[in-house]
C-alpha cells in the first residue's frame, strides 16, 4: 500500500510540474542518495537545494526530518528565498538549511544549487586553524578556490547572512569553520563535482596527517593544477563525474526516480 500510495504521489507532482523542474528532482533526489552511497550524511541533518528553472524564486530542499537515503523526485519540498513552503507538502523546512542556502541563491545568481555537509573529514579540516593544505593533487587543484566562514553558533540568526555571502565572495567551495563544507555550482552535478574533491581532500588531509610531518606544494603548483583542471579536459570532468554518479544512483537506488 505504501509503495503504491508513493508512487501515486510521484505522479501527481510530476504532473504538477514543468519537465525542466522534474529534470532538476531528478538530480537532486540522485545526489540525495549519492551522498548517502559515500556515506556523508548526518542522520536527518545537513541540505542540498537547487533552483527551480522559470522566472519564479523558488528551490527545492530535502523534508526536514527524512534521511538522504530516502529523498526521491517527488518528495523534495519546494520553498522561496524566505524558506516557506510554497507547494503543499507534509513535510517541513529546516529553518538553518536556508539561512545558508536562501542567501547564497539571493546574491549568487550563478549558484543554483548549494550544497552542506558535516562530514567527519570536513568537519575535523575546518577545526584547524590553518584550514585546507596544499598536500596532494586533488587539494592542489582546489584550494586556491575555497573561502573561511566562522562558525557563530547555529545557523538560525538572519544577521550572519550577510557575513556569510561575504566570506564566499566568488568562490565556489567554503569550509564552515567548526562546522563542515559547503559548495555552490550551476547545475547539481557541478555543485555535487565540487563536494566530491573538497571531501577528497579533506580525508586525504586527515590521513596524511596521522603519518607526521607533510610535504607542502607551492603556491604556483596550485595555480597549474587548478587550471590545468580547468582547461586540460575536452569534456568538463563535472559532467563526466555527473553522468557516472546518474548510472550509480539508477542501477543501485532506483527509487530516487519516483
Amino acid at each position: 500500500m505504501a509503495t503504491k500510495l508513493h508512487a501515486a504521489t510521484s505522479a501527481s507532482v510530476k504532473d504538477r510540474v514543468s519537465p525542466e523542474e522534474w529534470a532538476v528532482r531528478l538530480d537532486l533526489a540522485a545526489a540525495y542518495r549519492a551522498a548517502a552511497h559515500y556515506g556523508w550524511d548526518d542522520l536527518i541533518f545537513t541540505h542540498f537545494s537547487a533552483r527551480v528553472p522559470g522566472p519564479d524564486e523558488h528551490f527545492l530542499l530535502n523534508p526536514f526530518g527524512m534521511m538522504f537515503r530516502e529523498v526521491t523526485a517527488s518528495t523534495l519540498i519546494k520553498v522561496d528565498l524566505e524558506g516557506t513552503v510554497v507547494m503543499e507538502s507534509e513535510w517541513e523546512c529546516n529553518p538553518a538549511a536556508f539561512v545558508i542556502h536562501g542567501v547564497v541563491h539571493e546574491s549568487r545568481p550563478d549558484a543554483r544549487c548549494v550544497m552542506h555537509l558535516h562530514t567527519v573529514a570536513g568537519v575535523g579540516v575546518s577545526a584547524q586553524p590553518d584550514g585546507l593544505l596544499p598536500i596532494g593533487q586533488t587539494n592542489a587543484a582546489l584550494v586556491n578556490d575555497v573561502a573561511y566562514h566562522d562558525y557563530e553558533g547555529l545557523a538560525l540568526d538572519m544577521d550572519e547572512r550577510v557575513r556569510l555571502v561575504a566570506d564566499l565572495g566568488a568562490r565556489n567551495r567554503m569550509i564552515l569553520r567548526n562546522h563542515g563544507l559547503l559548495t555552490v555550482g550551476g547545475s547539481v552535478g557541478e555543485a555535487f563535482g565540487r563536494m566530491y574533491g573538497l571531501q577528497r581532500a579533506c580525508e586525504y588531509q586527515i590521513a596524511a596527517q596521522a603519518g607526521g610531518r607533510l610535504n607542502l606544494l607551492s603556491r604556483e603548483i596550485c595555480d597549474k593544477a587548478q587550471e590545468q583542471s580547468r582547461t586540460g579536459f575536452r569534456t568538463p570532468l563535472n559532467v563526466l563525474a555527473w553522468a557516472a554518479i546518474r548510472r550509480l544512483a539508477d542501477d543501485l537506488y532506483p527509487s530516487y526516480r519516483q
